[in-house]
């Protein structure tokens, strides 16, 4: 029997959204100060904020139903919008920073990866909904998990010909996410991932102490050289390793409450390094606050999970779930020298309206399973 409520709408998602804006706002505030930008980043994210409302109000729109029609279109946008970055010609996919990730048109730039995330997670739903069931054999498995393969690996190829390391890391971690959720047998998991483990600690073997082999494969020297930074930052501290060192200092010497005067120059303050400028400026308390905001977001829509009747919907949470996971473990851990510098921004928080536009589609998918959630008095 259905309760008189249409939908069981979780408003704590809103309230925690107002919240990471205000948190945003704050430290990129801080950001200009520290970083002396001389544009305003600050007006730019409470514009990109703004319309990232409009997203979400836009995808609210659309049922899962109807997304499950659109998934596959959704999809072919996405693989083409990459390619054609590949052949684009300069004027219009500019190359910054080593790295072919960016539509440039006039005013704005677009990261056209962020996309690629959301289709993925869309995609690797449906098919996990469609394919396993209840009796499935070892075949059937097997089937499930090279359908989630290929439709993983054909963007990661596009994205690495740019190259683009870090967003390849994220499309990994959806993928291996709702691996874990799909029901496949562990008979087929372990051994799969256990491969997996051994190629990363020979490519990180590689890595040190074999690079040209690495550079053979289109990995770019600057991304080796973070990776020898992220090892030994004083060692680079004038070279590769700055970032690092300057992020490490910052946050350290901003203790338990932060530090108002002299604050430490951190560079990329605004996009890459925002947590280490919220430690610097508000210490151990800020940052604190800003990770139990994850916490709380993750354990809402974990919950939205648990309690939505419909699979396709929990693995859309899933797949959400893993990428704000990978986005903040990745960007937190990079800054304290925990991983690897990649360049993944810290969502929700640091500048970059390619960033917020992904973030806010996810966020509209989450929000449309939350307000079509009907409550029952018997399950």
């Amino acid at each position: 029997m259905e309760n008189h409520r249409n939908n069981n709408f979780d408003y704590s998602l809103i309230l925690l959204l107002i919240l990471f804006f205000l948190v945003s706002c704050i430290a990129i505030y801080n950001a200009q100060i520290i970083g002396e930008l001389t544009e305003n980043f600050l007006v730019k994210q409470i514009i990109w904020y703004i319309i990232g409302g409009f997203i979400i109000i836009g995808v609210m729109y659309f049922d899962m139903e109807q997304i499950q029609k659109l998934r596959w279109y959704i999809y072919s946008f996405s693989i083409l919008l990459l390619v054609f970055l590949i052949i684009a010609p300069e004027s219009i996919a500019r190359e910054i920073n080593g790295a072919k990730s960016w539509f440039t048109l006039p005013g704005i730039s677009f990261q056209s990866s962020e996309i690629t995330k959301i289709s993925l997670i869309i995609s690797l739903s449906y098919i996990i909904k469609k394919s396993s069931h209840a009796n499935a054999s070892i075949k059937d498995d097997l089937s499930l998990l090279v359908k989630m393969t290929i439709t993983t690996m054909i963007p990661i190829i596009l994205i690495m010909q740019q190259p683009d390391l870090g967003t390849s890391l994220v499309l990994i971690s959806i993928y291996c996410g709702l691996v874990f959720i799909s029901g496949i047998s562990w008979k087929i998991i372990t051994p799969v991932f256990l491969s997996i483990s051994i190629i990363g600690g020979a490519l990180i073997y590689l890595i040190i102490y074999q690079p040209d082999i690495i550079s053979s494969f289109g990995i770019k020297k600057y991304q080796l050289g973070r990776i020898y930074a992220w090892l030994d930052p004083e060692t680079y501290r004038q070279g590769e390793g700055y970032h690092l060192y300057q992020s490490l200092l910052g946050i350290g010497s901003g203790q338990l409450h932060g530090i108002t005067d002299n604050p430490v120059h951190i560079p990329e303050s605004h996009t890459d390094f925002i947590f280490s400028v919220i430690a610097n400026r508000f210490g151990f308390y800020g940052a604190a606050i800003v990770i139990s905001l994850y916490f709380l977001l993750i354990y809402r829509i974990v919950k939205l999970s648990l309690d939505i009747k419909d699979q396709y919907s929990s693995y859309i949470c899933i797949g959400v779930i893993t990428m704000i996971t990978f986005h903040a473990f990745q960007n937190i851990g990079m800054t304290i020298g925990l991983l690897p510098i990649t360049g993944i921004p810290l969502p929700l928080i640091s500048y970059g309206g390619s960033s917020m536009i992904g973030n806010m589609l996810a966020l509209g998918l989450v929000l449309s399973i939350s307000f079509r959630n009907k409550i029952y008095m018997f399950d």
